[in-house]
């Protein structure tokens, strides 16, 4: 085993059980022996030589190569384990300070940018999607209540959950930002009576968001990107997209929302976050799964939210909800491997698998969250407690599970 990479994990790998075949067949042990048993095996020296470097890249890229596998235990809990042992060890302020430095260049999100970034992940093809999202194509955090439910359920949760906080009433315009799929802008176009415009830079999406919306008056989809919208709403919603915006056009971002949101308007803004302030973009993830993208950290929108002139009227934060989505994606994912070789190949299944597990991690570690930030340009717009969104959820639940409901009206007036 090349010694550099043995002395590395000897420094870092202090916790748990952790173990690894080399290309010659020896093992090497690291950790105190608690906690459950993780093993890898190298098929190749080549992998040694390459985790030295830079290993937040290489240890993903490699896996993507099969260039190692998992022998004893899941890749999930080994990349917990391991973040877990990174944070412990901590990394140096120069790297720190370089990565810093870098990703303002690293997040160039231009329009032109954006679309290109956007359609790189997104258009892959709906037929991997479909294999392992929820029935409505749900690709954000769901909301579990209970942590029991079925993926399904807790999709049809968060949309419940969102669509109460935005405070809807019939006929009003809704602009949906990152609208995927179109499956939120439906649920509010048949479940509230308003009128949403869905708004991506995906292709694939928007043409399946339009097929899905055929016979539905109430909700359209288009390729535009968020900056060039011109019509004002009485509602915006943006769910999963804000992490693709990129820290230099937070200022851009929210200046563009409170010009199109009317003076009485809500917004809410769903997205990832990080729980210990501003950071960087995973080198693996930015280069293979999201380029352009970055995960923000409150103290970082927050500023941006004041200067735009919008108010905070509310502020939720979800913690393990995300990591139990993933969850459910990738037993999916594992599930329909063969198809997804099949469609794609072995070293693009390997790539999200490996992305799919290290985002799980990243939640179980505690480095994300998700939040849910309401906004308003009126200090009066919200009621003053949050009773108002229990009670809206239960209508909407009455009425998309098919059960006698209230008028839509009365799901924005309770409280």
């Amino acid at each position: 085993m090349n010694p550099i990479l043995h002395r590395i994990l000897r420094t870092i790998v202090r916790h748990g059980q952790f173990a690894i075949i080399d290309a010659a067949g020896d093992r090497h042990t690291f950790g105190d022996g608690t906690g459950p048993a993780h093993t890898i095996r190298f098929h190749e020296a080549s992998a040694a030589r390459a985790l030295v470097g830079n290993p937040e890249l290489t240890l993903g890229e490699s896996y993507m190569n099969g260039l190692w596998s998992v022998e004893e235990g899941d890749l999930t809990s080994l990349l917990v384990m391991l973040m877990k042992n990174h944070h412990a060890a901590g990394s140096s302020a120069v790297q720190r300070g370089l990565r810093m430095l870098l990703r303002r260049f690293q997040q160039h999100n231009t329009a032109r940018a954006a679309r290109r970034n956007a359609q790189s992940h997104y258009d892959v093809g709906n037929d991997i999607y479909r294999l392992f999202l929820d029935e409505d194509w749900q690709y954000s955090c769901a909301y579990f209540p209970h942590f029991d439910m079925t993926l399904e359920d807790a999709q049809r949760a968060k949309k419940r959950h969102i669509a109460a906080k935005m405070l809807l009433e019939p006929g009003q315009t809704v602009l949906d930002i990152g609208c995927g799929w179109g499956g939120m802008g439906l649920y509010l176009a048949q479940q509230t009576g308003a009128h949403v415009t869905g708004i991506t830079l995906a292709d694939n999406q928007v043409t399946y968001a339009n097929e899905r919306a055929a016979g539905e008056p109430n909700a359209t989809f288009r390729v535009q990107d968020y900056r060039a919208v011109e019509e004002s709403f009485d509602r915006i919603v943006s769910v999963g997209m804000f992490e693709h915006v990129g820290v230099g056009y937070y200022d851009e971002y929210f200046q563009t929302a409170a010009r199109i949101l009317k003076d009485d308007g809500v917004m809410l803004l769903h997205s990832i976050g990080r729980t210990d302030g501003p950071g960087t973009t995973n080198p693996f993830i930015a280069r293979y799964i999201f380029p352009g993208g970055y995960i923000p950290s409150l103290s970082e929108v927050l500023p941006a939210v004041e200067r735009a002139g919008l108010i905070v009227t509310d502020v939720e934060i979800l913690r393990l909800h995300y990591a139990e989505t993933i969850k459910h994606w990738r037993a999916r994912f594992l599930a329909h491997w063969d198809k997804v070789v099949e469609l794609r190949s072995e070293t693009f299944a390997r790539m999200w698998d490996f992305y799919l597990a290290g985002s799980e991690a990243a939640f179980r570690t505690g480095d994300m969250m998700v939040f849910q930030m309401q906004l308003a340009k009126r200090i009066d717009k919200v009621p003053l407690t949050r009773d108002y969104i229990t009670s809206a959820e239960r209508s909407l639940a009455n009425r998309d599970s098919g059960r006698p409901a209230p008028p839509p009206a009365l799901v924005a007036r309770h409280g």
